[in-house]
């Protein structure tokens, strides 16, 4: 059956003129509202007003449009039930065919710094989603658009089959809807539940993303879920897995950690190197693999700028899962991509943003949901934070910042050896802090990297001095902890005993 009537109100006029232009070319009846329809006047078109088509007027400041029997009884009326064809005679109900809503913007709104509770509700779509939500139901005989990219689509059918869409298409925009509807539900129940005082719920809906390669293990299957694409574009190499997505997370969390070059080396999400240089990429490298010259084999690489073709040269001679960077230069894209195994992801702008989104992590019966840990905090004043006899030169603060931008994104209990700009040795992931300090100067001496000089962070506090007394026989001028602990007097004490400078940052960075 052909579409004779179709009813257009969308907030998101992007490509809407020409697609009505096209459904009138056609003999399509235009119903339209508010704005909508002066959009479609202004642009020549002959429209009917919802509100002439019901015979009421929109009511409410235009709360109330289109909920009405005409309106929902023209979608949702079946074309081959009797009772329904009665029904819709006896009322004078015509059917509507095709149904163009996108909706108020709410996740936009939200998004706005400033806004205001009475703003975000009143950007809250009533209208748009029951319209959705009825011509999807009867997707049998109606066909319905969310999205501006399926005008097209819709039109070319239109042409092809007298007027009408194909079953498999107007199944497919059904899906859409639901998966649209359930997306806009979530985004409005999860800001009212951050914003109400009354017992609190958590929904989630996602779209699927990408079917993974496996997860932790082959056996393993997985699925992402959500808008990742928006933030990390895949250039060359196989499927990503769950391992690699959890890798490229933790790399791009690093990377923003620093304003200046940057490249840090990470295995299972554990940073094994960092180096910061002032200009060129290949220094900030060069300080990076000589931390741990074993771990980058199979490892993940990440820059925060542009990767250029003197360090693809480099870094080519490597076996490596995955390169990550803001942007690679043609040279260098074209050297790496001759690795058919090697991954290059490139991270796109607005990816801090997304970071900063709450963490889900599943438990037993439900969900955790945590604030994110973005930025090391801690770092302001440093020199006022100052609990040894002897405070820090202006190098070993520079030290001090470095290295604790790093110990924050090593597994607890972490320990980081580092200068102003590299780190030098890393202890991660022990059951005892003392443990993880004995890895790291073991691993520089297998590194031939003296500790001299070297300023320790830990992601928590000295629980006992034993720690930090090894840094300081490693060859640690200084040190950068949280505090908090009930020994912290014996550890200061224990400091002072080693002539180490000790600055107290008053927050914790443990992660799990």
């Amino acid at each position: 059956m052909p579409i004779a009537r179709a009813l257009l109100s969308v907030s998101d006029k992007t490509g809407l003129l020409d697609f009505a232009k096209g459904l009138a070319a056609l003999g399509v009846e235009l119903l339209s509202t508010g704005g909508t329809s002066k959009h479609l006047k202004d642009g020549g078109l002959t429209v009917t007003d919802v509100s002439d088509h019901t015979g009421f007027p929109e009511m409410f400041d235009g709360r109330v449009k289109t909920l009405h029997p005409k309106v929902h009884g023209g979608l949702l009326q079946r074309r081959d039930n009797d009772e329904d064809k009665k029904n819709a005679q006896k009322h004078n109900i015509p059917c509507i065919d095709l149904v163009v809503v996108n909706l108020y913007p709410f996740e936009q709104t939200i998004a706005k710094k400033d806004v205001t509770l009475e703003e975000a509700i009143e950007n809250i779509d009533i209208g748009g989603p029951s319209m959705l939500r009825s011509a999807a139901k009867n997707h049998r005989w109606v066909t319905v658009i969310t999205d501006p990219a399926d005008y097209a689509v819709v039109l070319e059918e239109m042409k092809e089959h007298a007027g009408d869409t194909t079953l498999a298409t107007r199944e497919r925009l059904a899906c859409k809807v639901f998966q649209r509807t359930g997306a806009y539900d979530s985004a409005i129940a999860a800001y009212l539940n951050k914003e109400q005082t009354t017992q609190k719920t958590f929904n989630l809906s996602l779209p699927l993303y990408a079917e993974l390669r496996y997860g932790d293990n082959p056996h393993q299957k997985t699925s992402l879920y959500g808008n990742f694409g928006d933030y990390f574009v895949k250039l060359h190499g196989k499927d990503l897995s769950y391992t690699n997505v959890l890798d490229i997370h933790a790399a791009a969390e690093i990377a923003l950690e620093f304003r200046r070059p940057t490249v840090a080396i990470l295995k299972h999400t554990n940073p094994c190197g960092v180096g910061c240089a002032d200009e060129d990429l290949r220094e900030a490298w060069q300080k990076a693999f000589e931390t741990d010259k074993q771990a980058p084999f199979g490892g993940v690489i990440v820059v925060n700028r542009s990767m250029t073709i003197g360090l693809a040269r480099i870094i080519s001679e490597i076996f490596t899962d995955v390169i990550i960077a803001p942007d690679f230069d043609a040279d260098a894209r074209a050297l790496l991509q001759k690795k058919k195994n090697l991954r290059l992801i490139q991270m796109l702008p607005g990816v801090a943003e997304a970071l900063s989104e709450p963490i889900i992590r599943s438990a037993p019966g439900g969900v955790m949901v945590m604030d994110s840990d973005p930025r090391a905090l801690g770092l302001d004043d440093l020199e006022s934070k100052v609990k040894t006899i002897r405070p820090p030169t202006r190098d070993e603060l520079e030290a001090m910042r470095f290295g604790w931008r790093v110990v924050k994104h090593v597994k607890s209990n972490a320990i980081v050896f580092a200068t102003h700009d590299r780190t030098l040795a890393i202890g991660a992931g022990q059951m005892s802090r003392v443990d993880s300090c004995r890895i790291a100067v073991w691993k520089a001496k297998e590194a031939g990297l003296s500790l001299k000089g070297s300023v320790v962070a830990s992601d928590a506090m000295f629980p006992f001095p034993d720690g930090l007394i090894a840094a300081a026989e490693a060859g640690a001028t200084a040190a950068i902890q949280p505090g908090g602990s009930v020994k912290d007097e014996e550890v200061i004490k224990a400091a002072n005993e080693h002539k180490l400078a000790m600055c107290f940052t008053g927050v914790r960075h443990f992660l799990h």
